[in-house]
């Protein structure tokens, strides 16, 4: 159905941790939402939740959420190895999906959520913000022009120097057997006894997250697909390790992705590298892009985007001095035929050679606007589940890098491993 300008959306939460708290109040700026029903297995957070949002319904389980005829629409937000599960879930039950990223936690997951989310007709938005900043929007516009020429490379880095950015999540004193459903949190993962550190920090463990390819270089590959209008990668290589946070965890806090793009339609060959370094040793978290071309770069923090013109040198440089007159001569005119002027769009640099563009759009909050938007018109964002499987499929493929130790390869037509 379509949603009138001022009838209600009824949205749900389920998993009330720190993130998904944070889509709902996003999703609640937004006239005409309202919240219903939330779900969590620790009941600390049920009632936090009922604290903040009196009236609603709480529960252990997410499936009684979904049976409820006033939820429209629910937000996903639980670790990583329930993503799937409750995604396919939730459609099968006609609700709208807003599922945090990284969509899936294993490769195999990623068609069954697409055919889930194809044979139920409704909505269903992957929650990585940079598929709505404008920066990312306005990349594409510049590279599509050519203001840099052809691209050939993009570097991408994520940095962090705190204890919160390393996943070192607050655990409350008040954890137990009795307000926690162990064995729902468990879900399929191996089972273990009760241990509160491996709930409240749940992604420094493999058995339920996608370490920091899956929460981190997901978004980096979210960012690039939306500048570059790229299908995916055909070959990708990932290294790293546990250099500072060894508490337990079995996940790398330093990690390198270097991935290849095949030519396209829509974009030439280019190497793709990531960075994440959770011990960085800067003031603050440090993220960007660096978009090189063959005649300039593009740089962004997501927020601010930068142009910087470096045209290809027009002489061939001092070497050819050393030939005669007619050598140099000849030189310089098969020199000019295989180097013609390069075209390069018009940008307005100013007196430092660049050329700057800012945006004040929160990008958490324009993405969530923009599902609700989707909901409420019927027509769905471009960051549908085969979007968010070809960002969240190379990304758990540099896990299998990093852990394997060995060059991965996908199809990123077919969303194949290899």
């Amino acid at each position: 159905m379509a949603y009138a300008a001022n009838d209600n959306i009824q949205i749900a939460l389920i998993g009330s941790g720190g993130m998904g708290q944070g889509d709902i109040k996003d999703a609640l700026l937004n006239p005409g939402v309202k919240i219903v029903a939330a779900a969590d297995i620790y009941d600390g957070r049920r009632k936090r939740m009922e604290e903040a949002y009196p009236g609603i319904f709480t529960t252990r389980d997410y499936r009684e959420v979904l049976a409820r005829k006033d939820v429209d629409a629910v937000v996903i937000a639980t670790p990583d190895h329930w993503h799937a599960t409750i995604s396919i879930d939730a459609l099968n039950a006609g609700k709208d999906v807003y599922c945090e990223k990284p969509m899936i936690q294993k490769i195999d997951e990623g068609k069954r959520v697409i055919e889930a989310h194809q044979k139920s007709g409704r909505i269903f938005q992957v929650g990585s913000q940079y598929a709505s900043a404008l920066s990312f929007q306005k990349i594409r516009e510049l590279l599509e022009q050519g203001a840099i020429g052809e691209l050939n490379m993009v570097e991408a880095w994520l940095d962090r120097n705190t204890a919160m950015g390393a996943w070192q999540y607050s655990i409350p004193p008040d954890a137990s057997p009795s307000n926690v459903d162990w064995d729902r949190f468990l879900g399929n993962a191996s089972k273990r006894p009760f241990e509160p550190i491996r709930l409240f920090r749940w992604r420094n463990y493999t058995d339920y997250g996608t370490a920091v390819a899956g929460d981190l270089y997901v978004h980096l590959l979210t960012g690039l697909h939306t500048a570059t209008r790229s299908l995916g990668p055909k070959r990708i290589y990932s290294t790293g390790g546990l250099r500072y946070w060894k508490d337990g965890r079995d996940t790398p806090d330093t990690q390198l992705g270097i991935i290849e793009y095949p030519k396209t339609e829509t974009h030439p060959e280019f190497t793709f590298s990531m960075k994440v370094n959770f011990k960085s040793s800067k003031a603050q978290e440090d993220f960007g892009f660096k978009f090189i071309g063959s005649a300039g770069t593009i740089t962004t923090d997501v927020r601010t985007v930068t142009v910087a013109r470096q045209p290809r040198e027009k002489e061939p440089g001092v070497s050819i001095d050393t030939f005669s007159k007619s050598g140099r001569e000849q030189y310089m005119a098969e020199y000019r035929k295989k180097y013609p002027a390069e075209k390069v769009t018009a940008v307005n640099m100013g007196s430092n050679g660049e050329a700057r563009y800012v945006s004040e759009i929160d990008a958490h909050r324009q993405h969530m606007a923009n599902f609700i938007e989707a909901v409420r018109t019927r027509k769905a964002h471009f960051e549908d589940s085969t979007f968010g499987f070809r960002a969240a499929g190379p990304a758990l493929l540099c896990n299998t890098s990093y852990y394997e130790k060995r060059i991965c390869t996908w199809d990123p037509q077919t969303m194949t491993a290899g």
